[in-house]
């Protein structure tokens, strides 16, 4: 638990997951200067893992499985999850995101799914809002392509300074009591608690 944490030498922590040999995590370490796994999960999503000489896409693809298994893990504990951020401080960065990709004030990654041309297009959001580390940005999935949701769904990525780790997704409602409000998928209850409806 302490390694998955980020305690450990971030090249001996890579090393854990199938595939990542001393050299391809050092690479990771030296070109990414990220040092625990759920910033690596990030990075493979966000496009900056392809950036690492040595990883294709169908590794990425292999190392996104791996960190979702072994993040999944780490986010049990005692048999339940351990509560995260607030749906209040999830909409409030939400709102954050969307407002500064709106402003075009954030800066863009060039995702490499749906993205022929390798335009730097996504906007991506790192803030901190007390002990939570947040990374924002449009979802690039193939759902929402096919629903044409991609400046619509934005994925939150975040964890605390003990590396409890998770994400959600902000969508637009699209039907019922809160059809036009941002909810959290998965918190509706919550959503419907704090939008009084």
């Amino acid at each position: 638990m302490d390694r998955l944490r980020g305690s450990a030498d971030p090249e001996q922590l890579f090393q854990t997951l199938p595939g990542l040999g001393p050299e391809l995590a050092k690479r990771i370490n030296e070109t990414l200067h990220v040092d625990t796994l759920p910033a690596l999960e990030v990075a493979a999503y966000d496009g900056r893992l392809m950036q690492v000489p040595g990883l294709g896409p169908r590794r990425v693809a292999a190392l996104r499985a791996s960190l979702a298994s072994v993040l999944g893990r780490v986010r049990e504990h005692g048999g339940h999850l351990v509560p995260g951020p607030g749906v209040e401080l999830l909409l409030d960065v939400d709102r954050e995101y969307r407002d500064g990709a709106l402003a075009d004030r954030l800066p863009k990654v060039a995702p490499k799914r749906f993205n022929p041309d390798g335009e730097a297009w996504l906007p991506i959001l790192h803030t901190l809002r007390g002990d939570w580390h947040f990374t924002a940005l449009y979802s690039n999935s193939p759902r929402a392509h096919a629903l044409g949701r991609t400046k619509d769904w934005v994925v939150l990525y975040f964890y605390d300074d003990e590396h409890q780790e998770d994400q959600h997704t902000v969508v637009t409602e699209t039907h019922g009591p809160m059809l036009g409000r941002r909810v959290v998928r998965g918190r509706d209850t919550e959503c419907r608690l704090y939008y009084g409806v």
